[in-house]
């Protein structure tokens, strides 16, 4: 039994605890790299934010464009439609009263 006594005799010290100073003496770099953490991650909800606001105005640049394309193609038919012969002799005839000329009534240019 002595033996035994003797190998729980060789327990090592318990660690040293750190004191108060030591602790305190690490506080100015914690904070330091709490603030360039916040920093961070600030920067990166504004970058994400920016992303979605740009997507938004990108989206609605592009419906724009769509339909500014939708109105030209429908005003590009509707001067077709007012440009014909036909509806241009007509109104002609019903709103001005106009009629072809006579044989004698064409002179010819030489």
């Amino acid at each position: 039994m002595a033996s035994i006594r003797a190998a729980f005799t060789k327990v090592a010290a318990p660690p040293a605890f750190e004191t108060v100073e030591q602790r305190w003496s690490m506080f100015p770099y914690l904070v330091v790299v709490l603030v360039l953490l916040t920093l961070v991650s600030l920067f990166h909800v504004w970058s994400r934010v920016r992303v979605m606001e740009l997507n938004y105005q990108i989206t609605d640049a592009d419906r724009a464009i769509r339909e500014a394309k939708q109105e030209a193609g429908r005003l590009r038919l509707e001067v077709a439609s007012l440009k014909t012969p036909a509806r241009i002799e007509s109104l002609a005839r019903e709103e001005l009263g106009m009629t072809l000329p006579a044989d004698q009534q064409v002179i010819p240019v030489k």
